[in-house]
């Protein structure tokens, strides 16, 4: 006999918990490190000697755990709208990068260091509305993608969240178009009544 769509859910939302509770036990910012942990074991993104720059950073899960995957004298630099508390090793720009001061910033912090991985795990404030949260999430990878192909090195990497829908397509079929190889990542993480998945291109032409 099937189970009711709430008992489901009643799972669903007990599993998610489960990443909750990990990423407390764990001393992690948030159950987003679990999806970027996940990309990493698959596919390696983050290596020592990068210079990473994580856009949409706060609280900074994705930052924390990507620090200590890279050696001490290379550089990460956060962004966000949002405060974010201080996190060891990390450079913190608080500020919207559309704006060229903000950019300024970045270029600043990195001395002319070169970036070899850019990620984003930015994502709308939703409203449920998906004629609204869609152009939104899309309009917000397109700022990533902009701000990958300021600063990526050649052969640089970029990971992005991105939510199924309008627009989706022809978001994808752009990176396409600056990468050399492009996957999309669902992680286990990622709650599955979501419809948030990751584009991850490498080798940045």
């Amino acid at each position: 006999m099937g189970r009711s769509k709430s008992s489901d859910r009643w799972m669903q939302e007990h599993f998610d918990d489960e990443y909750v509770r990990l990423a407390q036990a764990r001393g992690y910012r948030s159950r987003a490190v679990f999806k970027l942990s996940e990309i990493q074991d698959k596919d390696q993104i983050i290596k020592p000697g990068m210079n990473i720059v994580d856009l949409g950073a706060a609280p900074g899960g994705w930052s924390q755990f990507a620090r200590q995957l890279m050696s001490k004298k290379n550089k990460l630099v956060a962004l966000d709208i949002l405060p974010m508390e201080p996190l060891d090793g990390v450079d913190f720009i608080q500020g919207d990068f559309r704006e060229e001061a903000v950019l300024q910033q970045l270029y600043d912090l990195l001395e002319g260091a070169s970036v070899d991985l850019v990620m984003s795990d930015m994502a709308p404030n939703m409203s449920g509305n998906k004629g609204v949260d869609q152009p939104r999430s899309i309009y917000l990878g397109e700022l990533a993608l902009d701000t990958a192909k300021a600063v990526l090195t050649k052969e640089g990497t970029f990971l992005v969240k991105l939510f199924h829908g309008v627009g989706f397509d022809a978001f994808h079929h752009d990176v396409q178009q600056s990468f050399s190889k492009v996957v999309i990542r669902k992680p286990k993480a990622s709650r599955p009544r979501s419809n948030e998945v990751y584009i991850l291109a490498k080798g940045f032409k």
